[in-house]
């Protein structure tokens, strides 16, 4: 886990008020990678406030800014399918300067680095988010061929599923598929990351891992947290592809060295 200060990346965490997992994202980070969180209004897991959470965007992304952040990241995988991430990394770019991805940003930038384009889905989405999931990683060529959720009322409610209950919730997802994705920056999934890829055979793609994969390919950092699946615990030969912060195309990025490290 990183406990210090951003002396390698310092990234702008935006993330949902009724969220009990923002954490999840520090405790894989390896030491010099920091993420500075700010909150977004979201109780209620509907549609409308997947949709509304990004109503004030321009002013939580300014308070991010404050702290000399290197990136910003909307890390709430729904509202980056419901609002579309290309509108969400402008609004936040041309607020603060800052370059921006979104969670469903770095997921789509991990299934293309695994050549990944027929997966398993496992949510705590209720069925309308669902739907609208499926609908948007078909249209960017991922094919679900395999979905399952415990369905959610309120962010609350996501935080308190237990990480053993995704091996239960995996265990009824029958057919083959390249890669399982479990969706959603909310829950708590980390510690089963490893089992799950043991039980399945196939790379486990989580919200939170996929942020922090791309953080640390695009800032070219080549230090690897183990003990949280084959995505963060090595670098892909082929590169990730990562979506230019000022397009809204792909663009193909070796792995590099680490950044030097800063003064703070």
């Amino acid at each position: 886990m990183s406990i210090g200060l951003g002396t390698l990346a310092r990234i702008g965490h935006l993330y949902p008020s009724g969220g009990l997992c923002d954490f999840e994202v520090q405790l894989m980070a390896p030491e010099g990678v920091q993420f500075v969180t700010t909150r977004l209004p979201f109780r209620d897991t509907s549609l409308e406030s997947d949709t509304k959470i990004i109503d004030n965007l321009e002013y939580h992304a300014g308070l991010l800014a404050d702290a000399k952040v290197d990136l910003i990241a909307l890390n709430c995988t729904a509202a980056g399918v419901v609002n579309g991430p290309d509108a969400i990394r402008r609004r936040i770019t041309d607020a603060t300067g800052i370059a921006a991805v979104t969670t469903i940003d770095a997921v789509l930038a991990a299934l293309e680095a695994l050549s990944a384009s027929r997966i398993a889905l496992l949510t705590p989405y209720r069925q309308e988010v669902v739907l609208k999931e499926i609908g948007f990683l078909r249209a960017h060529g991922i094919d679900v061929v395999g979905h399952a959720s415990q369905p959610c009322q309120t962010p609350l409610e996501q935080a308190a599923i237990t990480p053993e209950s995704w091996l239960h919730l995996a265990a009824g997802i029958a057919g083959s598929f390249d890669a399982l994705l479990i969706s959603c920056a909310g829950i708590q999934v980390s510690p089963v990351i490893e089992t799950l890829e043991n039980e399945v055979g196939v790379p486990v793609v989580t919200s939170n891992a996929a942020l922090l994969w791309y953080c640390l390919c695009r800032f070219g950092i080549v230090e690897r947290p183990t003990g949280y699946g084959s995505l963060l615990a090595k670098i892909l030969a082929r590169g990730p592809a990562l979506p230019d912060a000022g397009t809204t195309t792909l663009q193909e990025v070796s792995p590099a060295a680490s950044l030097a490290q800063r003064t703070i």
